[in-house]
């Protein structure tokens, strides 16, 4: 009796009914869907990874890797100056240790990037002071490659991070130690350039990151002053500053078009943290989240396709990946891919390389110094389809500058001119190979102006134009058209004999064993490029179809 009075009373019925109602008022959903939530890593088999590399052991904390569809790019150990490997993505196995470098610094190379709209362009950075910027051939090296196409000298002290603009063509962006972030324009005939078009010199202290936002309009950068900045490139100021005392940044990172920056760094007591931002307000994160209590540094990696997160950290093998979202919480994670393997550094592949056909939506190529290994690790979206998956694979930024140099710099700005990963769907070809281009009038005109605005960044696509233009440009068909056709084709079946530089039927047999690996690489190479003609040659079958039914509908009308 006396309990049951006790249930009676009013305090003890707000008791019981207070736990439904904050579970109520509780954001924090029970049960989450999610198309990314079942994501896996899978290492690559020790064939397909590449072995006895001499990966630099420099203490910078900066990712000593590059990839591109075409080629790896490692920093290494070298004697008297500093240098670093390219690699082609197919030939892995053992690296011959006569293997030739791309060598040309004085001191040691500190950061490499690929050039995004040409995949045979690659900048170093030194101790020197000197950014460099390298021509790769297309054929293997057989020497060390020590002639630069440029080098940029501006900086008082060592460089230690080079960045290319994501939208705009030809401009390169360089952090010092002398405490300076410089922007290059390198569409110049200058194989030395001595002056940046700007110079931002508003940072106190080394800069440890910089990361851009989706059009290239903003530079956030992570300082040793423990301050996170938001800048305008081509004015020079300071758009956001944080001076937040509860989280040291080493990287961040914008979040693609959400309006958030990311940052990795250490907390008050040493563990490692990860922070969310308010692209409009750095005073206090939204969200801050510990890790662990390692001393490694924390790469952090996004794909705005996907939304996810990822976290690698230096000197461990595991790799953190999560959801992002713009509602509470905001950081969701998913899983974690553990290895036994710490990594040095890390590379990561553009999403134009992956492999869709097994539904890869992020690959890393893992740098493991006590293995001299190079370990491709790519996240696979688990299907029992083996068809193309559209929902994993939205347009993504391609292979083309959607602005010139001189446009950014007089203040356009522009979104990435996107691409289908679709196989077929569109051509993605690297601007430094005009002849595989399509025969479209558009497609024309984009490779003999590589600074221009492309085709595909037109609000009217080239069937479009036609339509728009009432007939008058098809009516050059009959004569320039086949004239261009036939040049190509003649070039194009000349190619098919000398392809990289390499006779196929006029090379003797080979006589070593590194001798029979070349010549296997270059079949490897003739047979991918044949197969790229067949599909170049498929969208060019379709899109001469739909001019000529433009053609006919605009005679029509007259």
């Amino acid at each position: 009796m006396i309990t049951g009075r006790r249930q009676n009373t009013p305090c003890n019925k707000k008791k019981v009914f207070s736990i439904p109602h904050l579970l109520q008022m509780s954001w924090h959903p029970q049960y989450r869907s999610s198309k990314f939530r079942h994501v896996f890593g899978k290492a690559a088999s020790k064939e397909n990874c590449y072995d006895s590399v001499p990966i630099t052991r420099s203490v910078h904390d900066n990712h000593f890797c590059a990839v591109n569809p075409h080629f790896i790019a490692v920093v290494t150990e070298c004697a008297g100056g500093g240098a670093f490997l390219v690699i082609p993505l197919h030939q892995t196995g053992k690296l011959d240790p006569h293997y030739p470098k791309v060598c040309g610094h004085r001191g040691n190379v500190l950061d490499i990037k690929w050039n995004p709209f040409n995949d045979f362009q690659i900048a170093s950075c030194s101790e020197d002071a000197t950014i460099k910027i390298w021509d790769i051939p297309k054929q293997l090296l057989t020497r060390n490659l020590t002639t630069y196409s440029k080098e940029l000298v501006g900086h008082a002290r060592r460089v230690g991070l080079v960045e290319w603009h994501p939208t705009a063509a030809s401009i390169l962006f360089s952090s010092g130690y002398d405490y300076k972030v410089m922007i290059w324009n390198l569409d110049t005939k200058e194989p030395v350039i001595m002056s940046p078009v700007k110079t931002i010199a508003c940072h106190q202290d080394v800069i440890l990151s910089m990361s851009f936002n989706t059009n290239g309009s903003l530079l956030a950068t992570a300082c040793k002053d423990r301050k996170i900045r938001i800048i305008d490139p081509r004015l020079g100021t300071v758009r956001q500053e944080a001076s937040y005392k509860g989280h040291r940044a080493n990287k961040v990172l914008f979040l693609g078009s959400m309006k958030k920056l990311l940052s990795t760094g250490t907390s008050r007591w040493n563990n490692r943290q990860m922070a969310l931002w308010s692209q409009e307000d750095l005073s206090v994160p939204l969200t801050e989240e510990d890790l662990d209590g390692s001393s490694g540094v924390l790469f952090p990696f996004y794909d705005p396709d996907t939304n996810m997160l990822y976290v690698v950290g230096k000197g461990d093998g595991n790799i953190r990946y999560y959801e992002v979202s713009a509602d509470k919480p905001h950081l969701n994670y998913l899983t974690e891919y553990r290895s036994y393997n710490p990594q040095k550094g890390i590379g990561v592949m553009p999403k134009r390389g992956l492999d869709v056909s097994s539904c890869e939506i992020f690959r890393f190529y893992k740098l493991i110094t006590t293995k001299s290994l190079i370990e491709p690790v790519s996240m696979i979206v688990p299907r029992r389809s083996e068809s193309y998956q559209e929902d994993i694979y939205p347009p993504t930024a391609g292979a083309q500058p959607s602005l010139s140099a001189q446009e950014w710099l007089s203040g356009m700005d522009r979104d990435p001119v996107l691409m289908s990963l679709r196989p077929g769907s569109q051509l993605v070809s690297p601007q430094p190979l005009p002849p595989e281009r399509p025969l479209s009038t558009s497609g024309a005109s984009a490779s003999s102006s590589p600074l221009r605005p492309t085709a595909s960044s037109s609000p009217l696509g080239p069937t479009a134009k036609l339509a728009a233009d009432g007939g008058r440009r098809p009516c050059s068909l009959p004569e320039g058209k086949v004239t261009s056709w036939t040049t190509e084709r003649q070039q194009e079946e000349k190619k098919s004999w000398l392809t990289n530089g390499f006779d196929v039927f006029e090379c003797p047999p080979p006589k070593t064993e590194n001798e029979l690996l070349q010549m296997f690489y270059r079949q490897q190479e003739e047979i991918r490029r044949l197969r790229e003609l067949v599909t170049q040659r498929e969208v060019q079958a379709k899109q001469l179809e739909l001019e000529i039914k433009n053609l006919q509908m605009s005679l029509g009308q007259f």
